[in-house]
């Protein structure tokens, strides 16, 4: 901020003379001393271009995360596009993802908050950081649906297994997993039924499946839960095709998907993290 000094000037008098008064030295006004601080450095702005990390055609979490930031359009017809950057790089997986982010300090992607660690770091989105508490507060919007899948009558095993899911005791393990449980859960009984049960599809749910999967085999050691990680849209026709009892997905179900046959359970809620 710049001072102005301002001097007074001495009065003169009549006919232009100055005698009889006394002259009136001028008043200076020191200069404020040089600050001693310095002054605060703004941050270095980093150099090179930034590496766009998005996850492959197919995914939950893709599908979601276009939709939720504006970045999906709909034609005149109907048919939703998708206007991910061109040059961005594809990813097969949340944990390709991560790696990547990982290992370059100019990349930049997206992931399930529930699989989020110290590997990398979420940055706020509007000022918002991506938890729990904030997304149930509505103030973090960017969020979706964690689903399973299932055609025709599930099997007792599958059965007891989405029981056990759905349960308190199932929902804890979702809650540990950084997740938002659904409402309302009851307390779960196992009929004790034995068998195998194929799980397939989103890379998103498949680390919360992994502990239910472990957690559920405490209770009946009798059936075998085989898991398959690869994404949503596999998940589904997994599930329709029947080669998977169960198909994941890190989103909501599409009207074809639908109209398969499947039948979608909604496990927890998840947040995108950026």
């Amino acid at each position: 901020m710049s001072i102005g000094l301002l001097s007074a000037c001495g009065k003169q008098g009549t006919g232009g003379s100055t005698e009889g008064a006394k002259a009136t030295p001028t008043p200076t006004k020191k200069a404020d001393p040089t600050p001693t601080t310095k002054p605060t450095e703004a941050p270095k702005v980093m150099d090179g271009e930034i590496t766009v990390i998005t996850r492959e055609d197919g995914s939950g979490t893709r599908g979601a995360f276009v939709e939720l930031v504006g970045l999906q359009e709909k034609t005149a017809d109907g048919k939703k596009i998708d206007r991910t950057w061109d040059k961005a790089e594809v990813k097969n997986g949340t944990n390709l993802v991560i790696t990547a982010v990982e290992n370059n300090k100019r990349a930049i992607g997206y992931i399930s908050l529930g699989s989020l660690s110290d590997r990398v770091k979420a940055i706020k989105v509007d000022g918002i950081e991506p938890t729990v508490e904030n997304i149930l507060a509505g103030q973090y919007k960017i969020a979706r649906p964690f689903n399973i899948a299932t055609k025709g009558e599930p099997d007792a095993a599958t059965q007891d297994f989405i029981n056990y899911i759905l349960s308190t005791e199932g929902q804890a393990v979702v809650k540990d997993n950084n997740l938002i449980p659904i409402k309302d859960p009851k307390a779960f009984t196992s009929t004790k039924p034995t068998g195998t049960i194929n799980v397939s599809g989103s890379s998103s749910v498949g680390p919360v499946m992994e502990k239910l999967k472990e957690a559920y085999g405490k209770i009946n050691a009798g059936v075998e839960i085989k898991l398959n990680v690869t994404d949503s849209s596999s998940g589904m026709k997994d599930a329709a095709d029947g080669t998977s009892h169960i198909g994941m997905a890190s989103r909501e179900l599409k009207d074809s998907e639908i109209a398969n046959g499947l039948t979608p359970t909604v496990i927890a809620t998840d947040g995108i993290v950026v």
